[in-house]
């Protein structure tokens, strides 16, 4: 049985992070229902991204809220929920009759989880946006890439994902577990702009003391050091170099056929000379050669590998890390003991009287 088993989530279906934590949730054992817009509904207000992967292992009910009698039927599965998730810009759901006051007053214990860009208060609480647009503004977009380009936005993973999905769901779980002791629900306002600060704690901290300059490229953690960078090699493809501690660093020294001494690991102002050498020294073997050559030592050097590359791996096909049921995707994570990393497919739409019938 998985940790969630027999928790009821309703997943009000729209963009990015409020699929991507309804799946979450439902990889972890929760029936997650997705309502998704009727086909005859007049305004976009749903989403239908996602297919097979990110809509996995919940079924979908079509519903029409702007529908009364659909609106009624809806309330009534929010009596039967433990909890709900919604991404809607502030004001939709009240607007649409299913805020959180009016879903509380017909069921005190449900944990009303929302998910936004901005928040649900402040002055750009309604101003449209997206991932790029919230990490820009909580300083962790100004941190990332090369000192001389634009800052590169990494993919929407730290908004949309880390910082937005990520969060709700903790905050889901946190509410859901306050519920279960005082029979009282919770508001969670998952702000991707908060997710985002939150998760720079580290080079807030690390800037406090002078110990993280705002220069891109030029800080430990950000490529300007010469032992945690990706290096280009001879057939265009690179590896991952991560060797922090001393000992790692003395490793992959002695891996390049350098002399122990010869490359100070934080004479700083040498960085860039290093790096030039760490760089030419990489381009004399193909990727998969300096993989090969590295492993098992503790230099932490890896192939950086494509998607379908990952997907093959040994250590990920051992894990199955990556599975494919019909699609290679991604298995749930994290594992739990006794129960295989397995997704579960995408169940068959329902209709609102099959699922009335299973939740009421």
């Amino acid at each position: 049985m998985k940790p969630l088993s027999g928790l009821r989530i309703l997943e009000f279906d729209g963009l990015g992070p409020v699929t991507f934590a309804g799946m979450m949730l439902a990889d972890l054992g929760a029936e997650v229902l997705r309502l998704s817009r009727s086909a005859d509904a007049g305004a976009a207000v749903f989403s239908e991204v996602g297919g097979e992967v990110l809509h996995r292992a919940r079924a979908t009910v079509r519903v029409n809220l702007k529908d009364p009698g659909d609106l009624a039927r809806v309330l009534a599965l929010v009596e039967g929920a433990d909890a709900l998730i919604e991404g809607f810009r502030p004001g939709v759901m009240e607007r649409l009759g299913v805020g959180p006051a009016i879903c509380a007053g017909r069921n005190p214990r449900l944990v009303y989880g929302r998910i936004t860009g901005w928040g649900q208060s402040g002055p750009m609480a309604n101003q449209v946006g997206h991932d790029i647009n919230y990490i820009a503004l909580s300083g962790a977009l100004h941190a990332m890439g090369e000192p001389d380009r634009p800052p590169r936005p990494p993919l929407n993973l730290i908004g949309d994902y880390a910082g937005g999905a990520m969060m709700l769901v903790t905050g889901v779980l946190a509410g859901l577990l306050e519920a279960r002791t005082t029979g009282k629900g919770r508001v969670v306002d998952a702000a991707m702009t908060d997710g985002s600060a939150l998760l720079m704690s580290l080079f807030l901290a690390l800037g406090a003391r002078g110990l993280w300059s705002g220069t891109r490229g030029g800080n430990l953690l950000d490529g300007g050091a010469p032992f945690y960078r990706s290096y280009g090699c001879r057939d265009g493809r690179f590896v991952a170099v991560g060797a922090l501690e001393p000992q790692f660093y003395a490793a992959l020294i002695a891996g390049l056929g350098l002399e122990p001494d010869s490359a100070p690991q934080f004479d700083i102002p040498a960085w860039p000379a290093i790096h030039s050498r760490f760089e030419a020294i990489f381009a004399t073997r193909d990727r998969d050669d300096w993989a090969a050559h590295f492993q098992g030592t503790d230099a932490c050097v890896t192939p950086v590998l494509t998607l379908a590359e990952a997907a093959d791996h040994p250590h990920n096909a051992a894990r199955r890390t990556f599975v494919n049921p019909g699609t290679i995707q991604a298995a749930p994570a994290p594992r739990f003991d006794g129960i295989p990393a397995e997704p579960i497919a995408q169940p068959a739409p329902l209709s609102m009287e099959e699922a009335l019938d299973r939740w009421t």
